[in-house]
């Protein structure tokens, strides 16, 4: 009766604590879930994506195949996380409080835990960044690149460092920070 009357006074109280619930539920049935052949592929995925490695090998690529289009897409990509990467690292994870999850029960999913805050993901934030600065330049290869940026993400979640919800905020962020940086960076001096 006193919770009820508690989310009568405050109700986004409650629908905070249910969404941290939901968050929670799922990492739970992603961590109990036996998945042998996912644990390697996602751990080398997860372990890939630092430093963006991913995201500088395909602006490598972009500037030497790609031609004066190519160069400015990765250009534009690199900006977008370096942008995505100050912003998550200096300003937002600093204020998070979130701790980050227990481990998952297999121990072949596991990569060593970040010491940062959990919340949002940095990997995820730099992966979409990247998708969607690349994107503004070469449209087409915005689909390939939000695909590899939803399975950086979901690594994360797979191998045990994040929640869900950390994954869609930095997914949200990442793309609000590119758009932000191509807008106000790279479109005015084209």
């Amino acid at each position: 009766m006193a919770a009820d009357a508690n989310a009568m006074k405050n109700p986004a109280n409650t629908w905070l604590s249910e969404a941290v619930e939901v968050d929670r539920a799922v990492y739970t049935a992603v961590s109990v879930t036996p998945t042998p052949r996912m644990d390697a592929v996602m751990r080398n995925v997860s372990t890939a994506a630092n430093y963006s490695r991913f995201s500088i090998a395909i602006a490598a690529i972009l500037s030497a195949a790609g031609g004066p289009r190519g160069r400015r897409a990765a250009v534009s990509g690199l900006v977008c996380v370096a942008a995505s990467a100050a912003t998550i690292n200096l300003v937002i994870k600093p204020l998070g409080r979130r701790r980050r999850p227990d481990r998952p029960p297999a121990a072949a999913r596991a990569v060593p835990m970040p010491v940062s805050r959990s919340f949002p993901s940095g990997h995820t934030a730099a992966a979409v960044a990247f998708a969607s600065g690349v994107a503004r330049e070469l449209p087409l290869a915005g689909a390939p690149l939000q695909a590899l940026a939803a399975l950086v993400g979901y690594s994360r979640v797979h191998t045990g460092v994040h929640y869900p919800g950390d994954v869609v905020a930095g997914a949200l962020l990442g793309a609000l920070i590119a758009d932000l940086a191509t807008g106000a960076i790279i479109r005015p001096g084209k």
